[in-house]
């Protein structure tokens, strides 16, 4: 990759980094040079995610993002740790259970929207400022294909992607003249503990999931890494407002 990758000098923040695509992410930024917070309601996951980082500049941190005082205190440590942060990912998310808006009980529709949606209302207000002192930056709220089109059973889990899709958009349109890019990035059905929860293993996940995507097969969490630090660069410095795909073709059928 050329300089326009590069992430060296920049600090950044990704939440839900203790596994799956959150891990995969925070380790392709420190890979790319950037110091990064590394935030997860596990703390111990958080933490083994910087000790397998590289660069040695990881800072784990537990946090809850749906309540506000962890993102503030999130915030904070970072830029006491770092100086500064230009770089945000929401990659925080609930597991959300199947089910009709019928089948859906109250509290777990409130607990997805207060992580996917609340969550990275609070993540970026808590650290907008910061990054708007910094000069600018980038903020990637993770949404999915199921945040443009439509699935069986997953109510809450495509309301709450449509929601950061439109988050994103507004936000690109509010803080573009404070050199703040804000994107979302969708990924397909992508190889983490999330679909073993779903399909009960691995295996069945890539017989069943697989075939949805015009490659045939499920992503990997490195290829959402890969396309998470373009929009995280320079690389991307004319991209805000935009919705990602990365999605093995899902929703070109």
């Amino acid at each position: 990759m050329g300089d326009a990758f590069s992430l060296h000098g920049k600090v950044a923040i990704v939440t839900g980094a203790g596994s799956g695509i959150g891990r995969a992410i925070a380790l392709a930024f420190g890979q790319a040079g950037a110091a990064v917070v590394c935030c997860d309601i596990d703390a111990a996951a958080a933490k083994a995610t910087c000790q397998a980082m590289t660069s040695g500049r990881g800072l784990p941190l537990g946090c809850d993002v749906s309540k506000e005082a962890d993102t503030v205190a999130a915030a904070r440590a970072t830029t006491e740790a770092f100086g500064a942060v230009h770089v945000l990912v929401n990659a925080a998310a609930a597991t959300d259970p199947n089910g009709t808006v019928l089948d859906l009980e109250r509290v777990d529709w409130d607990r997805v929207f207060a992580v996917n949606v609340t969550g990275a209302f609070l993540m970026s207000r808590a650290v907008l400022p910061a990054m708007i002192a910094a000069g600018g930056g980038s903020i990637i709220h993770i949404a999915s294909q199921l945040g443009r089109v439509g699935g069986p059973g997953r109510a809450v889990y495509g309301a709450t992607k449509g929601a950061l899709i439109q988050l994103a958009k507004a936000m690109a349109i509010d803080h573009a003249a404070q050199n703040v890019r804000v994107n979302t990035l969708s990924p397909g059905a992508v190889a983490t503990p999330r679909l073993v929860l779903r399909y009960g293993d691995m295996d069945t996940a890539r017989r069943i999931g697989g075939p949805k995507h015009l490659l045939g097969r499920l992503g990997e969490p490195q290829e959402i890494a890969q396309a998470a630090l373009f929009l995280a660069s320079d690389a991307s410095s004319f991209v805000t407002g935009s919705d990602l795909l990365v999605d093995g073709g899902y929703t070109a059928i």
